[in-house]
Formats: C-alpha cells, sequence, structure tokens
C-alpha cells in the first residue's frame, strides 16, 4: 500500500488529482460490489464514507486498498476448429492476449501499461474507444486511476476527473470494475486474473444480471503483478469479443 501510495501522492502533486477523487472510484466498485454475489466484501459505501475510513497509507483510506483472500478461478480454451465439435458452447473470442515485463525506467518514463496496451489494440485491431466494460487491477483505487489513463481511456492525467464525471459506472461510458475490482469482490493474488476474465466474460455473454452493461461486445482485463522500480514487474492485458 505505501508503494501505491507514493505514486498517488506523485500523481496529485503533477496533475492535482484530490483524496476524495479516489474515493469516488472506491465508492463506485464497493457499490458495484452489491450486485455481485461472488464479491468478497458487498457493502455499499458513500464517498464520505470512504475518506472518514481508517487511514492505511495517505492518501488511501482501507475501503482504497484490497482485501487480500481466498478464491479460483478457471477458463476453458479452445481452437476454432475444436469449438465446431462442442454441441452447446457459448464462445467468447480472445482478440489480444499479451504479455509484458517491467523496466527500471524513471518515473515519469513509458508506463508498462502504455506498452502493453499499445500491443494489445494493436494486435486485436481495435482502439480504447472500441471498449464497451473493462475489468483493471486496482489493488488501491489509484491503481484503477492509472489504468484508466495508461489503457487510453482518459488523457494521462484525468482519470481522477474521468471517475468523477460517472464514466466508469454501471450505466456510465466505459463501466470499469463491474464485478467491485479487487477493492471490493476481493484479491486471491493467483486466481485475481482469471476472476478479471471470468467477469468480463460474464458481461459479454449477457449474464451479469443487475450489474449488465448494456449492449457490451468488447471488453478488456488488465492485470499486473510485482514491482520493478516504478511500475508492475509483469502485465497482462487481454481483450474479448462476442461472438
Amino acid at each position: 500500500m505505501d508503494f501505491y501510495a507514493v505514486l498517488a501522492r506523485w500523481h496529485m502533486s503533477k496533475y492535482g488529482s484530490t483524496q476524495r477523487q479516489l474515493a469516488v472510484i472506491a465508492s463506485k466498485n464497493h457499490f458495484h460490489s452489491t450486485m455481485n454475489p461472488l464479491a468478497q466484501i458487498q457493502k455499499d459505501m458513500t464517498v464520505e464514507e470512504v475518506l472518514a475510513d481508517k487511514l492505511i497509507s495517505y492518501p488511501l483510506t482501507r475501503p482504497m486498498c484490497a482485501p487480500i483472500g481466498d478464491g479460483a478461478a478457471a477458463a476453458i480454451l479452445c481452437s476454432e476448429n475444436y469449438l465446431k465439435r462442442l454441441m452447446s458452447a457459448r464462445p467468447i473470442k480472445i482478440r489480444a492476449s499479451v504479455l509484458g515485463s517491467g523496466t527500471d525506467r524513471d518515473i515519469d518514463g513509458e508506463d508498462i501499461g502504455l506498452r502493453v496496451s499499445r500491443k494489445a489494440y494493436n494486435l486485436s485491431g481495435v482502439g480504447p474507444e472500441d471498449i464497451d466494460v473493462a475489468e483493471v487491477h486496482d489493488a488501491t483505487a489509484y491503481g484503477e486511476l492509472h489504468q484508466t489513463e495508461m489503457l487510453g481511456f482518459c488523457p494521462e492525467g484525468e482519470g481522477g476527473v474521468f471517475a468523477e464525471s460517472g464514466a466508469t459506472k454501471i450505466g456510465g461510458k466505459l463501466p470499469i470494475n463491474t464485478s467491485g475490482g479487487l477493492e471490493s469482490r476481493g484479491h486471491p493474488i493467483g486466481a485475481s486474473g482469471l476472476a478479471q476474465i471470468y467477469e468480463i466474460i460474464t458481461q459479454l455473454r449477457g449474464e451479469a444480471g443487475k450489474r449488465q452493461v448494456e449492449g457490451a461486445r468488447l471488453g478488456l482485463t488488465e492485470n499486473g503483478g510485482g514491482t520493478l522500480g516504478f511500475e508492475e514487474a509483469s502485465m497482462t492485458i487481454h481483450i474479448f469479443e462476442k461472438v
């Protein structure tokens, strides 16, 4: 949490983002979790409640931080040829699957999220403006703010403003972490990435119930792990398409 807090304070100093914007993100994710029966924490919280909760490492309060928990997730992959042999499959197409490694860059250097997402968009033939729903690695609310910028969903430095506009909430321009995110769904480490994929597949199949994103056709997942200097040691980005 100290690592994320340092980066959050750097972002606040450079771009003017605020603790309240981080609270907006956490409040949104806690709201989303109330519609996910698989979420570890299913508790709606106002922005004010998030701000007033226990401070972990400024500017991060407890509801802005993901709990560690147990969990499991799985995915079944097959070739297009094998799919033809299945009688009742509900396939979702993988448009891109990209793994990237971190670099020991300067704090102002090109971020791993920029590098990996650029490859994923080029491989898939779509851009950030085409994505309908996304699950991103929000070990803290700052993680989500940062990734919305790195994935090209909003200009760099405007992740907090983007969240405040309501764009990332269900019903907004680009719902993010409809599962409740790691902050509320939980963060079982090894299973976190596949849990993100499960949520996006559920959305693209139109089976997400009250948290369903209307008309979702393209979904993205971003998951990072470890740290190398100022960024994740590794990152995976997947883009999925309803067929």
